[in-house]
């Protein structure tokens, strides 16, 4: 599992564009959104779920779905190992 986050870490660190930031910056249970955390807001959620579709065949029904999966690094990766087809 701490594979699949890391992965996960870089790969919304480069869809974000969250320049010098590194995967060792996240830490796995804070929070995505809000003032905590990486502070994200309604955008990057939209990126995320693009993000999920190309790399893991998941889809998302609605940014609302994507608050619930997207709360922080480590229910994101569980969600992904759960239900990825690629």
């Amino acid at each position: 599992m701490e594979n699949l986050i890391n992965e996960l870490k870089l790969k919304v660190i480069d869809a974000l564009n969250l320049e010098g930031m590194t995967p060792g910056d996240i830490d796995n249970d804070a929070p995505l959104f809000g003032d905590e955390g990486l502070g994200l807001d309604s955008i990057d959620v939209l990126e995320l779920i693009v993000l999920l579709e190309k790399n893991y065949g998941i889809r998302l029904a609605t940014p609302a779905d994507g608050k619930k999966v997207f709360q922080s690094m480590a229910v994101m990766a569980d969600y992904v190992a759960a239900n990825r087809t690629k």
